[in-house]
């Protein structure tokens, strides 16, 4: 099914600025339809002369007449002769009789989308007259207010560039409430969700007749400091959004102002009761910084760790003995690493290719000074879960490490870290290969019967649901590739 982008692009002659402009009425338009009680569907001219649809919505307020989704419909002039009269004459053109499908009378509007003076596509209108009784006042407003709306649209002064739009986190709807303005700002009709809204910050009189502007100061004064822009929605002047909270309630205001051949005639004000919406996201808020917090704790608790080994290695005399401190303190810092930058971040997800980068660095910075070593880092690791990023960040920072002290120490060179993320099926996989230049892997090197480092790196490997390969590179020194099973970044 194509996009409505893919069809402007790829089927019409539309310039980039038209384009755009077409996006921000489709961004907006759910507003009309549900005012409207109506199907719109959005057609441009294409390339052959005809019309496409490149674009549909249904009402959430009413019943819909379209069940199939009409993008990509491609209609001769001959078929659609109200849109080229619409488009050709730029006024809105109803048809006389109503058309019937599946035994549903539809009234049918065509209304050109002007911009700048010219138009650039045509927007119709279909209704469901087999619903139709008499209406009440809240239906007689909505239909008022959506032929404004559709006069405005075909003069080019809907949308407008710059506001915001229905899309948005929070933004209210027509079914959350409705406020109809006059040029003063009074109140000349409040739907019964838009009246509870008001009611509920704290306003206990009447709302039609009143202004609005006065009422809501008035029910917030001497409470939560106000937003500046709060005056210019309410009298709908601007076609801007902001929110007003009180004694605990959230309400969230949006303008469209109105107006009839360039000049206001009043406003449309949507507002929404978002404190339970509100509410979650303090919630969530509370909860993403107690999990950064408890990271940023565990770092410093392994960071005290590390110093209190680093102080027992400084004792120790056995040099053995003071290696496998220094090795568990290079081991407790790579896991601190991972917590550092899961405490600065917002979710448990991290970056990892800083992590890896940090972690490179690091060894080549320990490594012998005789014997110049540089690290490199190809690829990328992307996103990845916390439980994957510590035996990760684990795994990595031991082969890097017995890269650099037992390939490169005595003779130099460089090591490479590369990645890359792939899939298979429904796992994602990550494909790790870390390599050098150095003296190679020793004769009868058997991964079974090696070091520790080696047992906790095939180890880790098997818990990343993996496997490891160790061999010979070429011309000469080691290459280690692992591949990893990831668990999904979205927690699925």
């Amino acid at each position: 099914m194509p996009t409505l982008r893919d069809v402007l692009l790829d089927r019409t002659g539309l310039g980039p600025e038209q384009v755009e402009w077409l996006h921000l009425l489709v961004g907006d338009w759910q507003l009309l339809s549900d005012l409207s009680f109506a199907d719109l569907v959005l057609w441009v001219p294409d390339r052959e002369g005809g019309w496409i649809a490149a674009a549909h919505v249904r009402p959430t307020t009413g019943p819909m007449v379209f069940v199939e989704d009409m993008v990509g419909l491609h209609q001769e002039n001959t078929q659609r002769p109200g849109i080229t009269q619409a488009y050709a004459d730029r006024r809105i053109v109803r048809e006389g009789e109503p058309r019937w499908r599946e035994a549903m009378p539809i009234r049918e509007e065509a209304i050109p989308v002007v911009r700048e003076g010219h138009p650039i596509a045509v927007l119709t209108r279909h209704t469901n007259l087999s619903t139709m009784r008499t209406p009440s006042r809240l239906e007689v407003t909505y239909l008022a207010t959506a032929d404004a709306l559709a006069r405005m649209v075909a003069a080019g002064d809907f949308p407008t560039a710059g506001a915001p739009t229905g899309r948005r986190r929070g933004a209210p709807r027509v079914g959350d409430g409705v406020i109809r303005l006059d040029v003063a700002g009074a109140v000349t009709y409040a739907s019964p969700n838009a009246v509870s809204a008001v009611h509920r910050l704290g306003h206990g009189g009447e709302v039609v007749g009143a202004r609005l502007e006065q009422l809501v100061t008035g029910a917030v004064r001497e409470q939560e400091p106000v937003d500046e822009t709060l005056g210019m929605v309410l009298t709908g002047r601007e076609p801007w959004r902001t929110e007003v909270q009180n004694r605990g309630v959230s309400v969230t205001f949006r303008a469209i102002p109105l107006s009839e051949t360039g000049q206001r005639t009043g406003a449309l004000v949507l507002l929404r009761d978002v404190s339970e919406l509100r509410r979650r996201e303090r919630e969530l808020l509370t909860k993403d910084a107690t999990i950064r917090e408890i990271h940023h704790r565990v770092k410093n608790n392994l960071q005290t760790v590390a110093a209190l080994l680093r102080l027992q290695s400084r004792r120790m005399t056995d040099p053995q003995a003071r290696l496998a401190l220094d090795e568990a303190v290079r081991r407790v810092g790579t896991i601190a690493l991972v917590h550092e930058t899961l405490s600065q971040g917002f979710d448990e997800t991290v970056d990892f290719d800083e992590i890896a980068v940090r972690a490179l660095q690091a060894a080549v910075e320990v490594a012998t000074r005789d014997a110049p070593v540089s690290g490199r880092h190809t690829g990328s690791f992307g996103r990845l879960r916390a439980e994957d990023a510590t035996a990760l960040a684990m795994v990595m920072a031991e082969l890097v490490h017995n890269a650099v002290e037992h390939g490169l120490a005595a003779v130099g060179g460089s090591v490479t870290v590369d990645a890359r993320r792939g899939s298979d099926g429904a796992d994602e996989l990550l494909t790790v290969t870390v390599s050098d230049d150095g003296v190679g892997l020793p004769e009868g090197f058997d991964e079974a019967t090696s070091g520790l480092g080696v047992q906790i790196v095939t180890s880790l490997v098997q818990d990343l649901r993996g496997s490891i390969t160790w061999s010979a590179a070429k011309p000469r020194g080691t290459c280690v590739r692992f591949v990893a099973r990831l668990r999904s970044v979205r927690g699925e």
